[in-house]
């Protein structure tokens, strides 16, 4: 018998603007907590400014789009 090559797993969809804003959030609500070790505080700190520049590259968007 022949193989089957694996199947990719489909791409997840991306947040939205909305699940982003929320995220970041409970990301500034875990930090300000002061409960997570300065590991897990500096990953959370990245995944933030992370989703701030996606955020805003969204917002940047709709504003052309509105413009048009």
């Amino acid at each position: 018998m022949a193989q089957k090559s694996p199947k990719s797993e489909p791409a997840a969809p991306e947040p939205s603007f909305d699940q982003r804003i929320a995220r970041l959030a409970a990301i500034v609500a875990e930090l300000e907590q002061g409960k997570v070790g300065l590991e897990e505080a500096i990953a959370r700190y990245q995944e933030g400014t992370e989703l701030v520049r996606r955020c805003r590259e969204l917002l940047d968007s709709y504003q052309r789009r509105v413009e048009e």
